[in-house]
């Protein structure tokens, strides 16, 4: 069976302030020529269809021509909620598309129950585990202790039991939206950290011929069974090196694995430039960007007069400015940003008391915090599908 595995796409989502709806028609128009031409079997989105829970209608129509023309094709298709959807607004009316061959997994009750699809060789049973929100879903699973780890595994035992009771020889193919270890995570992603850890072992997914990872945007191989696909559009200048594209999965008669990449188009290509404004309007090496997405640190000690203005008279599509002066780690002039970058809030939140008590938090405080922003998260989750 002859899979493509896409996820993360993002309807609805600007490029700073860059309006990205054509390009992402654009990449519809793309996955449907491919599912023709490569004559592709079933295909499998792994979460984050819309950017958010609410999405503009221009976005809910884009998604609506999406599923037209997959169901026009005649080819399945698998999808689950990821965790900037709401599960159960994108889950409406799932029993009738259903009808048309759209398979919308978006409950979690629902993960050991597959979609069964046949070929030649016997029966492909694949299982859509939307994202997990261990906060909300621990009871449903039963685990103690809400975590990522503990709900996935759950969620995966249901899986292999269902599995089980098949025939010898039943193919199985896993969508879950996660952050799995060894993965690499780019600027875009919405944090899921839970209780200090936001990823999960690869071996939760052991006993699976595949799993169809979405949530990172960059398209990466954790093993040869388990794979993101990627977002098939950048949505941060931390992704200006990515090779965006799509999985075509060919699954054996004996379940084995073949994989190939297929590249998605490209609107415009990004480039991070940085040095001083001057030097960055002569170099002659960036002439190959000026025609790119650019995002430009600015190196000069004083903060230079109008640079917005003349970088794009050389770069006409610049679209980020940052000021980031050559200066000591020490010195008082280096920006809080620049000091808080790359920090968690659990991490800006310890520093914070220990700037103001002398001495950071003990053990039992800082379980206190991190208890604390997983509440909080949880509780957005909670307010963002209640909208």
């Amino acid at each position: 069976m002859r899979v493509l595995h896409t996820s993360d796409w993002h309807l609805g989502r600007a490029f700073h302030r860059v309006n990205l709806l054509g390009a992402q028609a654009e990449f519809i128009g793309h996955l449907v020529a491919t599912v023709r031409e490569r004559e592709v079997d079933a295909v499998v989105v792994s979460g984050d269809v819309y950017d958010r829970a609410v999405p503009p209608l221009a976005a809910i129509e884009l998604f609506d021509t999406a599923l037209h023309r997959l169901a026009d094709l005649g080819v399945p298709t698998v999808m689950i909620s990821g965790n900037h959807d709401s599960a159960r607004r994108l889950g409406v009316g799932a029993g009738l598309i259903g009808r048309a061959g759209i398979h919308l997994r978006t409950e979690p009750s629902a993960a050991g129950t597959p979609v069964v699809l046949r070929d030649a060789h016997g029966d492909v049973a694949f299982y859509g585990l939307p994202y997990l929100e261990p906060a909300l879903v621990k009871d449903e699973f039963g685990v103690d202790k809400a975590g990522h780890e503990a709900v996935l595994g759950a969620a995966m035992d249901r899986v292999r039991a269902d599995l089980a009771t098949r025939a010898r020889g039943t193919r199985s193919v896993v969508l879950a939206h996660a952050f799995v270890t060894g993965g690499q995570a780019s600027d875009s992603e919405r944090d899921i950290t839970v209780g200090g850890v936001a990823a999960v072992p690869a071996g939760v997914f052991d006993g699976v011929d595949y799993v169809a990872l979405g949530h990172l945007h960059g398209c990466q191989t954790i093993t040869e069974r388990v794979r993101y696909s990627g977002s098939p559009l950048a949505y941060s200048f931390s992704e200006a090196d990515h090779r965006k594209s799509m999985w075509l999965i060919d699954l054996d008669a004996d379940g084995s694995v073949t994989a190939e990449r297929v590249d998605c188009p490209v609107p415009r290509p990004l480039a991070r430039i940085s040095g001083a404004l001057d030097d960055l309007l002569a170099d002659p090496e960036l002439t190959r960007h000026e025609d790119a997405w650019i995002e430009a640190t600015l190196t000069d000690p004083v903060r230079p007069a109008d640079p917005m203005a003349r970088l794009t008279e050389r770069f006409p599509h610049t679209l980020s400015l940052v000021f980031a002066p050559e200066r000591p780690p020490d010195d008082p002039q280096v920006s809080y940003a620049r000091r808080l970058a790359g920090r968690t809030d659990q991490q800006i939140a310890q520093d914070f008391v220990a700037h103001v008590r002398g001495a950071g938090p003990d053990e039992h405080e800082a379980t206190v915090l991190r208890e604390a922003f997983d509440a909080v998260r949880a509780d957005d989750a909670v307010r963002e599908v209640a909208r």
